[in-house]
């Protein structure tokens, strides 16, 4: 997602199906609030 939304709770699908196995990251910005998530993929 790279999209403006109004406060709230949402969800998101990661859908890695085409991914190889690795490290990703998701990186969650609010205003000037920044979290990173490490995510490891195994298949």
């Amino acid at each position: 997602m790279n999209e403006v939304k109004e406060g709230g709770y949402y969800s998101a699908t990661f859908n890695a199906s085409k991914l190889s196995s690795g490290i990703y990251f998701a990186k969650l910005q609010s205003g000037d609030k920044v979290q990173l998530k490490k995510m490891m993929l195994l298949k």
